[in-house]
């Protein structure tokens, strides 16, 4: 299946100044997928370790870290020559072999046209025992599960995401539209997990792709059994209230409501270990829309979203056809979905949104920059096009774009309304525009004067 990834892959093949690449994800979104097509397709050779499968590798990092002899040891082992032009060097679970990942610090200064690429789950939890990690010494490549577009390419419609990739996006036709809706909420129901897209693909059997659901929510919780130790019980918890939290009309998330009696100091640390692991997304309310964003970001009042909606979906128990029913009972698990898919989309186009909350109870789903532009976003999952909340941020701070997504097909864009079906929120930087290219076009040219 097609990633947005394998371009980002052959950009730092090509980069002159390339560093060992780490590429970081949650578990089964995959990252060693990806890399061993880019490695096959693109070196004669590729030299895979896996420090989980194959503890015993361990052993060639553990004499000293010097890249000379360890290329050497590991072309004895692999009973081949790693040639700098020609060989791919993967280190697979590099978060099973700590003293492989010190030693990406010494690949990069002594040995740097070696070309290294290092794969992970849980690299941004803390460890337990110490190491020193190689700062300034990788390249990083953040992965998560599928996105939309991803979704559409592997069901087979490159010609309509040619054509969504076109200037014509904004008018697509009726049929179309229909078409794009459908395969919405079969995303909303499949997700974005790799394996899970896979089978659905190729079966379409709901109950399968269930059962492979199920089978990476089990593996999430072994990781906490395996790396959290004395907090399995806090972590279960935590994102078992997820989709609970989110289905509120208040969704902001609340200690108490993980379990009664359970107070901040007893589960904050819980729920920064499932965003280090990148299993959940945290997003903070803004107390005010300045720049940077991260200065204005109120720490106690957050919301906590999925890494991926068709786990979420499994996750809070919510039967497949409850997607597709406009019951108003189910509106709220509906606007909860939607919202975490656009969540997921924003970070994946390389955002990092807040929101924000007036004292009277207006409140925006996302803000976010692009370029230098603040950019509200309010999120619908039916084709309701009003929002007092947009309109109450619009006349409080005259953004010059206010955005709404939501199911209404069609795309508009009058200079400060801008709306965006749920199904193209991931070309939402191409419609809404980043001065930041214009501004870096106009540096270039002056420097060239």
């Amino acid at each position: 299946m097609r990633r947005l990834a394998y371009g980002l892959l052959l950009k730092w093949k090509s980069d002159m100044h390339r560093k060992p690449l780490l590429v970081r994800g949650v578990r089964q979104c995959g990252k060693t997928h990806i890399i061993k097509e880019f490695g096959r397709s693109n070196y004669s050779k590729m030299i895979y370790l896996n420090f989980e499968k194959d503890p015993g590798l361990g052993i060639h990092f553990e004499k000293d870290l010097d890249p000379v002899r360890i290329i050497r040891d590991l072309s004895i082992h692999f009973n081949t020559a790693i040639r700098s032009e020609d060989t791919l060097i993967v280190f697979d679970e590099i978060q099973y072999c700590k003293p492989a990942i010190t030693s990406l610090k010494y690949f990069n200064e002594n040995v740097p046209e070696y070309n290294i690429i290092c794969a992970g789950s849980l690299l941004g939890v803390k460890p337990t025992e110490s190491y020193s990690f190689p700062v300034g010494n990788v390249n990083f490549l953040d992965m998560y599960p599928m996105n939309y577009y991803e979704f559409l390419l592997a069901n087979g419609e490159e010609r309509l995401c040619e054509y969504l990739d076109g200037p014509e996006s904004s008018e697509v036709s009726e049929t179309f539209a229909s078409r794009l809706e459908e395969y919405y909420r079969h995303f909303q129901i499949v997700g974005g997990m790799p394996e899970a897209v896979s089978e659905w693909v190729r079966s379409h059997d709901i109950m399968m792709v269930e059962k492979i659901q199920n089978e990476i929510l089990r593996t999430y919780v072994d990781d906490f059994s395996k790396h959290a130790r004395g907090e399995v019980n806090e972590l279960t918890q935590i994102w078992r209230s997820i989709p609970q939290q989110l289905s509120k009309e208040n969704n902001r998330f609340i200690f108490s409501h993980v379990k009664k009696g359970k107070r901040a100091r007893d589960l904050e640390h819980s729920l920064e270990w499932l965003v280090a692991a990148g299993i959940v997304h945290k997003v903070n309310k803004i107390t005010a829309p300045s720049i940077p964003l991260s200065a204005f970001s109120d720490e106690a009042n957050f919301k906590v979203y999925f890494v991926d909606i068709g786990l979420l979906r499994v996750l809070s128990g919510m039967p497949p056809r409850f997607i597709f029913d406009k019951d108003d009972a189910n509106k709220y698990f509906r606007g909860a979905v939607a919202e975490n898919y656009v969540l997921n989309e924003l970070i994946v186009s390389g955002k990092a949104p807040f929101f924000w909350k007036s004292n009277n109870d207006a409140e925006v789903d996302f803000i976010c920059m692009f370029g230098s532009l603040i950019v509200p976003i309010e999120v619908k999952s039916d084709r309701n096009m009003r929002s007092k909340s947009l309109g109450r941020y619009v006349s409080l701070y005259g953004p010059e774009k206010a955005v709404k997504i939501s199911s209404n097909p069609i795309v508009t864009d009058d200079g400060v309304d801008v709306r965006i079906p749920l199904w193209l929120t991931w070309k939402i930087d191409s419609i809404i525009g980043d001065d930041s290219i214009e501004f870096n076009r106009v540096i270039r040219e002056r420097m060239a004067e």
